[in-house]
């Protein structure tokens, strides 16, 4: 009897539990979880193949896949997970112009009863990575005007396995006032550094020949430029060429410095500004090098502080003296948006300036004020490639 009641109780729990099964409600769920995009040469329109593949959250209608900045792909035929059961129109795989716009889906649940919007942008993006520059000035090369001229020295860097003077000075103008004095005399000079090897910048008087052409003195300066010796004479100004073209963004300017004013400071006639201190100058500047007119620009002695080519600055501003080497870290400053394809394209140069005496281009500084620097760097980002 007991047997009977069980095999009884077990038919009737197998049906409730089939009964069950074939009650269960339809999902009532219309969401798009995933989102793929397949493609002929995914690094061509990817940064990375991961890219490709997009999860959904939950709570996110918009969705928006990342290309390259300058893939020219413009039709796509994404491809979806959804949940169990749901369907979307258009059509899962159908393709369709992006670049008029984001693509409108909507998702239905499996029950019917249930709709979803989603908007799909496909769009290109500029993605930067960092990057940093460096300069330690352990490269130095002896330059001369000729015999009876002493030695100065030049600083190398390195370039796809080969040395490069990119670094400049006025010293090449200098050696025309230095005609039988010893190499010592030179305003820029290599020393022991912070590391290894350091530039020393030391304002010099010019002598009689130099107060003959209204430049008495002769602030010890390096920039990441060139100097036009041909023109040294007669526009000193003129032949301070300052920058190279660079392809990256430049968003700090960093090293190690020391600096000791002198205390006498004297003007163009060589007369005693006894109100007056020195200071050093240590910056940077950005700017475009080629005008609308596509016009080549360098810019000079001139105009280093009022161009309007100028689109980024790190100015130290004051100098503090310093007898222990001692870190700076400016900050570029940009008066408007950097163009990508424009800086691809080595469409901007960056210069890089130190000078013992900060009015130095107009002959006020004190001789004797002495500016040492070593392990430069400019904190920059590039586009990923």
């Amino acid at each position: 009897m007991n047997s009977k009641v069980k095999l009884a109780c077990m038919a009737v729990a197998c049906t409730l539990l089939s009964s069950c099964f074939k009650d269960e409600a339809p999902n009532a769920e219309a969401d798009i979880e995933k989102v793929s995009i397949v493609v002929d040469y995914p690094m061509q329109v990817f940064y990375n193949v991961l890219d490709a593949l997009v999860e959904v959250p939950s709570a996110q209608s918009d969705i928006v896949v990342e290309t390259r900045r300058q893939n020219t792909v413009t039709h796509y035929a994404p491809t979806f997970v959804l949940t169990p059961g749901a369907t979307i129109t258009p059509a899962d795989g159908s393709e369709h112009d992006f670049s008029q716009g984001p693509v409108t889906y909507t998702v239905t649940s499996e029950d019917g009863q249930h709709h979803r919007t989603y908007t799909l942008r496909i769009q290109n993006v500029a993605r930067m990575v960092g990057d940093t520059v460096r300069f330690d000035f352990e490269h130095v090369k002896k330059e001369t005007l000729g015999s009876g001229f002493p030695d100065y020295d030049t600083w190398q860097e390195e370039q796809n396995g080969s040395l490069n003077t990119l670094w400049a000075s006025g010293n090449g103008g200098f050696a025309l006032t230095a005609y039988g004095q010893p190499s010592s005399v030179y305003p820029t000079q290599s020393v022991e550094g912070y590391e290894g090897k350091g530039v020393q910048l030391t304002t010099r008087s010019t002598g009689i020949l130099g107060a003959m052409f209204g430049s008495p003195i002769a602030a010890g300066n390096l920039f990441y430029g060139h100097f036009d010796t041909s023109n040294a004479a007669m526009a000193p100004l003129k032949a301070t060429q300052f920058g190279y073209p660079f392809d990256r963004k430049p968003l700090r300017f960093t090293g190690y410095y020391q600096y000791t004013p002198a205390k006498k400071v004297t003007d163009k006639q060589n007369h005693e500004l006894t109100d007056v201190k020195d200071s050093a100058a240590v910056y940077a500047i950005f700017y475009r090098n080629h005008d609308a007119a596509g016009h080549e620009v360098v810019i000079d002695g001139t105009n280093v502080k009022t161009s309007p080519a100028i689109i980024a600055r790190a100015d130290m501003g004051y100098v503090a003296p310093q007898t222990a080497w001692t870190a700076f870290d400016v900050a570029f400053a940009y008066t408007s948006e950097i163009d990508l394809d424009v800086l691809e394209n080595n469409g901007y140069s960056l210069a890089l300036v130190f000078s013992s005496s900060k009015r130095g281009d107009v002959f006020i500084g004190a001789v004797g004020s002495t500016l040492k620097v070593d392990r430069v760097r400019v904190v920059c980002e590039k586009e990923q490639q």
